[in-house]
Order: structure tokens, then C-alpha cells, then sequence
């Protein structure tokens, strides 16, 4: 059974930091890009991070130089530092797994940034 289960969301004043996780299991870890989004009430899922199984990334405009997606292969754990977090951040965070068609979703995490 695949399970994507991320931690580390909650409450933060403007200007913060946090570190999301997502531990993975039941999949070839070292095999997926993985990646995160976000969903802000009333909006679309958005594109925040990913990074390839070679370890190549790439951000939303929104999170470049603020967002660092990383992966532990040996955890089977990917992970997202958020500096500079701004009230526009806030959103209930993703993780996803994708191999060529297949893709999978973890249920969660609220991020919520105080102005």
C-alpha cells in the first residue's frame, strides 16, 4: 500500500520558517520526482517544487530563493524549507510522487502565515 504522509505545517508569523516532510511508502522511492503544491481556499492547486530522481529542481516563481525542496533517499523522505513565509503562502501543502503515469498524493498539510 503507497502512502505519502507529510508533517511539519501550522501556524507561523510573516517572515517565519518551516519545514515540511513527507515520508513515503510502498514505492522505489529513489525511482520518483517528487514534488510539492498548494491549495489556497477558493483557488486551483498550484505548483510550488519539484525535484527530479536525478535531483533536479525547479520552483513556482512564487518560491524561488524563499522554497528548498530536498530529498533523503535513505528515509524514503522529501521535504520543503520555507523561509520568508508571507500571508500569500498560506495554503494547505501537498506532497506527490510521479513516475512516468503514476502518480500519488499525500492528504496534506495546513500551512497558515500570520500577517
Amino acid at each position: 500500500q503507497v502512502q505519502l504522509v507529510e508533517s511539519g505545517g501550522g501556524l507561523v508569523p510573516a517572515g517565519g520558517s518551516l519545514r515540511l516532510s513527507c515520508a513515503a511508502s510502498g514505492i522505489a522511492f529513489t525511482l520518483y520526482g517528487l514534488g510539492w503544491y498548494r491549495q489556497a481556499p477558493g483557488k486551483q492547486r498550484e505548483f510550488v517544487a519539484t525535484m527530479t530522481s536525478a535531483g533536479s529542481t525547479d520552483y513556482a516563481d512564487s518560491a524561488k530563493g524563499r522554497f528548498t525542496i530536498s530529498r533523503d533517499n535513505a528515509k524514503n523522505t522529501m521535504y520543503l524549507q520555507m523561509n520568508s513565509l508571507e500571508p500569500e503562502d498560506t495554503a494547505v501543502y501537498y506532497c506527490n510522487a510521479r513516475l512516468v503515469r503514476i502518480a500519488y498524493w499525500g492528504q496534506g498539510t495546513q500551512v497558515t502565515v500570520s500577517s
